[in-house]
């Protein structure tokens, strides 16, 4: 929300804003691209590729008077991290710190991030939940030379924003999402944050276009509170490729849009099981398109909507559209996470997995995926009759011609 509040108040200023994500997150930039107005990309240098990430950031420079990328986790955290995100692209580290119930202790944790690692630029840091003005003070007295607070931010309720188990409430189903951004830049601009911080130069070249692979493909892409995970560059790769997308709701949508292919992406049937079950003329539009063995790619979300049945949070079962054989079942607790690949005919598909349920199946698996980390097996790929199903949630400039294979055969061979 420190991003976000930033991003809108330097908006309300009048100056152009773009805002990045650095790592795999749908949520995130749903609220990003409500404060700054402008899309937000994900960046990330082994998923997205190092050349992507200087392109994008190069050519919003041309655009904005501010960029801002929010990091993930920790500064250190994960391979690569924020700060090989930073120390890549050449941008300074801004970290946010909560100071609740921490007076000293700040000014040591602000010299070991600043200190870790000499390639990392921290000059500038943001305590986040003060107290009061005394309390900024001795939070500012402590901190060690070569670094500055560029502001303390108050605890206030704009800066809360609901969350559940995957994650923030998407943008839109926050209903004063816009008043309550307004709020919270009022709160940064008290707290001074109005100034620009150092400006930096951003330079790279151009990608090559993408092959017109899909010219003439039309794809119909589910997208409304079900099934909202879409990376915004998977979308412009298809369209870029020559794709015609059409798009239609799993809850109120009677029947699919007239199609080639099927995307079913990520989200959140589990919530809106009991709809999805009662929307019953889609899904015999949608084993319709199944039986003629047109290409379906059904990813997380969308493989839970693609079994027999799907159990969800309160142990109540709701029938899904049953192209695959079993069950989806909410376990309470995280099950799969983290970067991963799959190895096919056409090269490598980047992406990664983050799921709470899990499957019963008899069905066999195709292929697995790789994890990034310790390269072992990832998620299952299910393939039949054009359908490929997978937990594992798929960055499709990572390979654009497996992504191509996909929706024009329903194939992905090893």
């Amino acid at each position: 929300m420190i991003t976000a509040a930033l991003a809108r108040l330097h908006r309300n200023l009048g100056r152009r804003v773009r805002v990045f994500k650095h790592g795999p997150d749908y949520l995130d930039p749903m609220v990003l691209e409500k404060a700054s107005g402008a899309p937000v990309y994900q960046l990330h240098p082994w998923m997205t590729g190092e050349a992507e990430c200087q392109w994008r950031l190069a050519k919003a420079a041309t655009e904005a008077d501010l960029v801002l990328v929010e990091g993930s986790m920790g500064l250190f955290d994960g391979n690569p991290s924020s700060a090989d995100l930073a120390v890549l692209m050449g941008l300074p580290v801004i970290p946010v710190i909560s100071a609740a119930a921490m007076a000293q202790t700040f000014g040591a944790l602000v010299k070991g991030l600043a200190t870790y690692r000499p390639d990392v630029r921290v000059r500038e840091v943001i305590a986040n939940r003060i107290g009061s003005e005394r309390h900024a003070a001795m939070l500012r007295e402590s901190l060690p030379s070569g670094t500055s607070l560029w502001g303390a931010v108050p605890r206030h309720e704009a800066l809360s924003i609901p969350d559940r188990h995957l994650g923030l409430f998407q943008a839109d189903e926050i209903g004063d999402i816009d008043a309550q951004l307004d709020a919270a830049a009022e709160v940064l601009a008290k707290a001074g944050l109005e100034r620009l911080p150092e400006p930096v130069t951003l330079r790279a070249k151009a990608p090559n276009p993408y092959p017109p692979l899909l010219q003439g493909v039309r794809i119909a892409i589910a997208r409304d509170f079900a099934f909202a995970f879409l990376y915004r560059a998977n979308l412009e790769m298809l369209e870029a490729m020559g794709a015609e997308l059409s798009f239609f709701s799993m809850l109120d949508s009677p029947e699919l849009p007239e199609a080639d292919a099927l995307w079913l992406p990520g989200g959140y049937p589990e919530l809106h099981a009991e709809a999805l079950s009662r929307n019953s003329s889609l899904r015999e539009s949608i084993r319709a398109h199944h039986a003629k063995a047109k290409p379906i790619l059904a990813e997380c979300g969308g493989l839970m909507a693609c079994m027999e049945t799907l159990v969800d949070a309160e142990g109540q079962s709701h029938s899904m559209l049953g192209l695959l054989p079993g069950q989806a079942k909410m376990a309470g607790k995280l099950v799969g996470l983290g970067l991963q690949s799959l190895t096919c005919s056409d090269g490598e598909l980047r992406g990664h997995a983050f799921h709470h349920s899990l499957l019963e199946t008899p069905l066999q698996p195709a292929l697995f995926t790789r994890r990034q980390r310790f390269s072992s097996q990832g998620e299952a790929v299910f393939t039949q009759d054009g359908l490929i199903a997978t937990y594992f949630h798929l960055y499709f400039p990572s390979c654009p011609q497996a992504v191509a294979r996909i929706f024009t055969t329903g194939t992905l061979s090893a």
